[in-house]
């Protein structure tokens, strides 16, 4: 079990993933947006999407929890 933290302040611009989904390492899971800048957020390990913990458009801050891969 992995849990994906936000690397830093921002909002989540966009969730490419939902629960089920099966993930590669270095997969593309969201893509938040901090500064006027695009920052992915990848997964550290494969595995399967248990529970995404935010949504589009929500303003998060460093180490918010994103996403839990089981």
């Amino acid at each position: 079990m992995a849990e994906i933290l936000a690397p830093m302040s921002g909002n989540i611009w966009k969730v490419l993933v939902k629960p089920g989904d099966t993930v590669a390492e270095d997969d593309e899971l969201i893509v938040m947006e901090a500064m006027k800048m695009e920052i992915p957020v990848v997964a550290p390990e494969g595995g399967v999407v248990g529970k995404i913990h935010v949504q589009e458009g929500d303003p998060v801050e460093a180490d918010t929890l994103l996403v839990t891969l089981t």
